[in-house]
C-alpha cells in the first residue's frame, strides 16, 4: 500500500505536469472528459477505494491476493488525496495556492503509513496487561500533544505526531502559527510571543516550505487551473 501511495503520487504528478505544460500532448496524456465534463482523477480513485473495500470486507483476502487488494487500495487513496484540496474547498483550486495543502495531505499519509510499515504500533501487549495500559497512557498523551499541535496550526505535525510522539512534542512546546486558534486566544495579551511567531513563521519559513512542495508537485499559477 506505502508503494502504490507514493508510486502513484509521484506518476500522477508527473503527468499532470506535462498536462498543464502542453507537452504532453505529443504522448496523448490529456485531461479526461464525458459529456462535456471534466473528470478529475479523484474519482478514480474514489471509485477504486469503493471498490477494493468491498472486496476486502466481503471476501477477506489473503496472501497474494491482499498484496494486489492493498496495492490497489494504495492507488486509490493517493489519487483521492492528490486532490485533497479540491473536495476540501469543493472547487477546482489544483494549481492554486490552495492547492498545495493536497501535497501536505500526501506527506501526511506516506509519514504515517511508513512509520506504520517500520513496525510501529499504536497498542501492545494484551488487554487488561500492564504493557497495553502502558501503551494507552503513551498514546493518550501523543493525541493530547497532538491536538495541541492542530490548535496552533500545525496540521501536518499533529497527524504525524499521532504515530512518531517525538514530533508531537515538539510541535506543541513550540510557538504557534500566527492566526491559529492558539494564538488567537493564547497571544492576544503576550505581544512579545505574538511578535516572536510572525517573525519565525513569516515569509522565509513559508517560501522554504512552499519551494519544497513546488519541486515536488509543480508551482501553483492561478490563471493556469488544471
Amino acid at each position: 500500500m506505502f508503494i502504490a501511495i507514493l508510486a502513484t503520487f509521484l506518476i500522477t504528478r508527473t503527468v499532470t505536469r506535462l498536462i498543464r505544460s502542453g507537452s504532453g500532448a505529443g504522448a496523448g496524456l490529456g485531461n479526461v472528459r464525458l459529456a462535456g465534463v471534466h473528470v478529475h482523477h479523484q474519482v478514480f480513485g474514489i471509485l477504486i477505494i469503493i471498490g477494493t473495500g468491498i472486496v476486502l470486507v466481503s471476501a477477506a483476502p489473503h496472501g497474494a491476493a491482499l498484496d494486489v487488494a492493498a496495492a490497489l487500495f494504495g492507488v486509490g487513496v493517493s489519487l483521492t488525496l492528490d486532490e485533497f484540496a479540491l473536495w476540501l474547498h469543493l472547487q477546482d483550486v489544483y494549481w492554486t495556492t490552495e492547492g498545495r495543502k493536497s501535497v501536505d495531505a500526501i506527506f501526511c499519509v506516506l509519514a504515517v503509513t511508513g512509520a506504520l510499515v517500520g513496525g510501529t504500533t499504536f497498542l501492545s501487549g494484551h488487554v487488561g496487561t500492564a504493557a497495553w495500559w502502558s501503551s494507552v497512557s503513551v498514546l493518550s498523551v501523543d493525541l493530547m500533544l497532538s491536538v495541541i499541535c492542530l490548535l496552533k496550526g500545525k496540521v501536518t505535525t499533529g497527524v504525524i505526531g499521532t504515530i512518531i510522539s517525538g514530533i508531537a512534542f515538539v510541535g506543541a512546546v513550540r510557538l504557534a502559527k500566527p492566526g491559529s486558534w492558539w494564538a488567537t486566544h493564547r497571544y492576544a495579551s503576550q505581544p512579545q510571543r505574538a511578535a516572536r511567531a510572525a517573525h519565525r513563521y513569516g515569509p522565509r519559513y513559508q517560501r522554504r516550505w512552499n519551494r519544497l512542495r513546488d519541486l515536488v508537485a509543480g508551482a501553483p499559477s492561478k490563471d493556469r487551473p488544471l
